[in-house]
């Protein structure tokens, strides 16, 4: 619209030419639009954002030190129409001479003060310094239309001197002593847990190998068992053969011991059982035969010997049946056994009637061994008489 003019945000207008209610020489429009005549008015426009200043200034302190001091000021035309028609008429025309002119104030100030303080002080106070700054340039500040919103000491050297770095010197010692032994103690604690877990580690190590070598022990153990469980078998198996086979040798044995005590033994004591039963009937016979000799009298010594026949036979199978006679063909071997011992007393028998009829001459018939055949005939002269 013709005439009509709105000012930025961050910017005042300012309008001349019209009679103003107050005594500044123009009327301030700030945050919105205004009617100005074109040829009647003077429009201007006077920025209000934050400016920047840099201060860096040597400095004599207290104790003639000469320092280096940085320093930055955040500033800006104050929002109130007091600070802008201040700052209006200082700098409408040449706004970009306010950081420079702002940094020669602070640097003056700054000079005054550092020069009241020692080294020490400005470096421990270094609050303390920037506060006495501001407070000594805010009067000034306000006459110009300014306000600081902030203003900070970068750096404060000493140059060559070494003073700054003389007096740190026993604090850096110091702390480089305590530095050195937090050092040493971590060090030191560090080598403890790094030894701790070396041991811990072995100690581990150990104990693995300990316990890999007790379940090669057993694998072992259970292979050679294993391995072994095949001979071990097969040997128990053939003990257990060769126990039957000497119980069957065994059996063997006895059963052939009974065959030689059948076969050979028991015939052979029945043999010699038969032999001492024949001998005692020789021996009776010729006790008798004795006997019958000695009366001289063959029909006694007949008579008697047919008497005693019984008895004598009797007392033959007495003994026989006492002795322990095994009999090898049954009842058809104790046959024979009667029939030979019925054959001996008719031989006797006989022998008493042929040695009967020599009594007389004083002679006596041989005796025939009991069980054997009679003795043939004598041949000669005698004979065949």
């Amino acid at each position: 619209m013709l005439g009509w003019h709105v000012p930025a945000p961050n910017a005042a207008m300012l309008i001349s030419g019209s009679k103003n209610r107050d005594e500044a020489p123009f009327r301030i429009v700030v945050g919105h639009g205004a009617f100005a005549l074109p040829v009647r008015n003077k429009i201007s426009f006077l920025a209000l954002a934050m400016q920047e200043a840099e201060v860096a200034e040597p400095c004599v302190t207290q104790q003639g030190i000469t320092l280096q001091v940085r320093a930055v000021i955040a500033f800006k035309v104050g929002d109130d129409n007091e600070s802008i028609a201040n700052a209006g008429r200082r700098f409408l025309d040449d706004q970009k001479s306010m950081p420079m002119l702002v940094g020669r104030i602070f640097a003056g100030h700054l000079r005054s003060i550092v020069g009241s303080m020692t080294v020490e002080e400005i470096i421990r106070e270094r609050q303390k310094l920037a506060s006495e700054v501001l407070g000594a340039s805010k009067p000034e500040m306000a006459k110009l239309g300014l306000v600081v919103d902030s203003f900070q000491i970068e750096s404060i050297d000493d140059g060559q001197a070494g003073y700054i770095r003389a007096l740190s010197q026993p604090h850096v010692a110091a702390v480089n002593q305590v530095a050195q032994v937090a050092q040493a103690q971590a060090d030191q604690a560090a080598a403890k847990a790094r030894q701790e877990s070396e041991r811990n580690q072995a100690q581990y190590l150990q104990e693995t190998a300990v316990a890999k070598a007790q379940y090669q022990a057993q694998i072992d153990q259970a292979q050679q068992t294993a391995n072994q469980s095949g001979p071990l078998a097969q040997a128990r198996a053939q003990q257990e053969v060769l126990s039957e086979q000497a119980k069957v040798a065994e059996a063997q044995g006895e059963l052939r011991r009974q065959q030689l005590v059948s076969e050979v033994v028991r015939p052979a004591e029945a043999e010699a059982e038969k032999t001492r039963t024949l001998a005692r009937a020789q021996a009776d016979a010729t006790r008798l035969q004795a006997e019958a000799t000695a009366t001289q009298g063959g029909l006694v010594l007949e008579r008697l010997l047919v008497e005693q026949m019984p008895q004598i036979l009797g007392a033959v199978a007495s003994e026989l049946r006492q002795a322990n006679v095994t009999v090898l063909n049954g009842s058809e071997g104790l046959g024979e056994l009667v029939a030979g011992l019925a054959a001996q007393a008719s031989s006797i028998l006989n022998v008493v009637r042929n040695g009967s009829t020599h009594f007389g001459g004083g002679v006596s018939a041989p005796l025939v061994p009991f069980g054997a055949p009679p003795a043939p005939p004598a041949q000669g002269p005698a004979a065949s008489k």
